[in-house]
């Protein structure tokens, strides 16, 4: 079996991440609720139960959700670092302690034939991490939830052969919108979250030879759209001098339906 995955939501209403290989299945984040998660799994013709292990990015709810009620449920051993746990401890409830690991950021843990290498972001959490998932000479990259693309993010990421990627608000649609200023500066700030400008600038510095696809995820429903994220991140793209639809892929997310599973 190709090592395969689905975004089964994304969007600042919930997210989560499915991914499989011959040997393991896992979900990084479950931002939905329980009976959610589950009917987005069936839309990709998968099973809750089987689901190996819940990888948590960090504690923000349309991160976390459902995570406690699906680990009960279907007993599914969760991973996250120790401030993530500590954080997010009254929002899951209490989860059996032999299903309760560590995954400390800027480490590296295996799972059967997938190696997952976690990643430091800026964002306002009490430790928030992405991953870069391995398996062979394949990379998926999830870098969502980022105040800014630091050159280290940028040299660990670079040349996946898929990204899904934060392209979060357009800016002049947030800057006339309805927030008020404290939430405005926290999206533009340096722990909040890039926009589809500073992800299409991202994006052409980490292509490689090897990235054919890129999931544009974490709109904001309010100060974003499907085709204007879409059009600025594949604007960039095109001065590279890529054919989008040819030589690479650039695919929406949904927050209530997931894309189709693919291989990497």
């Amino acid at each position: 079996m190709p090592f395969k995955f689905s975004v089964l939501a994304s969007g600042s209403t919930g997210n989560s991440l499915y991914i499989e290989t011959e040997q393991r299945r896992l979900l990084i984040d479950c931002g939905l609720s329980g009976k959610k998660m589950i009917e987005l799994l069936g839309q990709i013709d998968r099973r809750p139960e089987d689901i190996d292990a819940i990888l948590v990015t960090h504690e923000h709810s349309d991160h976390i959700k459902g995570l406690g009620v699906f680990a009960r449920r279907f007993h599914t051993p969760v991973y996250a670092n120790q401030k993530t746990w500590h954080a997010m401890s009254s929002g899951i409830g209490e989860i059996p302690t032999e299903q309760k690991f560590d995954f400390e950021a800027n480490t590296t843990r295996d799972f059967s034939d997938l190696s997952v290498e976690s990643f430091s972001v800026s964002h306002d959490a009490a430790d928030p991490m992405f991953f870069v998932v391995h398996q062979g000479e394949k990379q998926l990259t999830l870098a969502t939830d980022l105040g800014y693309v630091s050159a280290h993010i940028k040299g660990l990421i670079h040349n996946s052969d898929a990204y899904v990627m934060e392209a979060n608000h357009d800016t002049e649609m947030l800057m006339m919108g309805r927030y008020p200023w404290s939430v405005k500066r926290r999206i533009l700030g340096d722990t909040g979250h890039i926009s589809n400008e500073e992800s299409g600038v991202a994006l052409t510095e980490v292509f490689g030879d090897h990235t054919k696809q890129i999931y544009l995820a974490h709109l904001s429903k309010d100060n974003n759209m499907k085709e204007l994220a879409r059009m600025s991140v594949g604007q960039h793209l095109e001065r590279l001098g890529l054919k989008l639809g040819r030589e690479i892929g650039l695919y929406d997310t949904d927050p209530d339906h997931s894309t189709k599973l693919t291989a990497v």
